[in-house]
């Protein structure tokens, strides 16, 4: 893996305003696991690039349980799909908003612990 690269973050009040949801609803969203949301300088932010065409990426909560599963905390799940992945070439989430989410996972799976 290499450097987690700078990426666009998005606060609670951003996704309220994106989704057009509640602050609840978008932080049911993050207990779902649709989202996955990390504390920066305090304020819980999600990567923007979870987002996409107005919603959750409809492939990620599926990811991340599978992540999950194979043993990562969701700060290293949210890290790992943000990063770019050696066996993939791209960032896993990248991966996934190209339609190689079975490639995706099948990475994820071989990384468990």
């Amino acid at each position: 893996m290499t450097e987690t690269p700078a990426i666009d973050w998005l606060t609670i009040p951003d996704l309220t305003e994106m989704l057009g949801l509640k602050v609840s609803q978008v932080r049911r969203l993050i207990e779902d696991r649709s989202l996955l949301a990390s504390r920066i300088d305090g304020v819980w932010k999600v990567p923007a690039a979870f987002i996409v065409d107005g919603e959750p990426m409809h492939e990620l909560r599926g990811t991340i349980i599978l992540l999950g599963d194979s043993g990562f905390s969701d700060e290293e799940a949210m890290n790992w799909l943000i990063t770019s992945d050696e066996s993939l070439g791209i960032a896993p989430i990248d991966a996934l908003k190209a339609g190689r989410k079975a490639e995706v996972r099948r990475v994820a799976q071989s990384l468990a612990f």
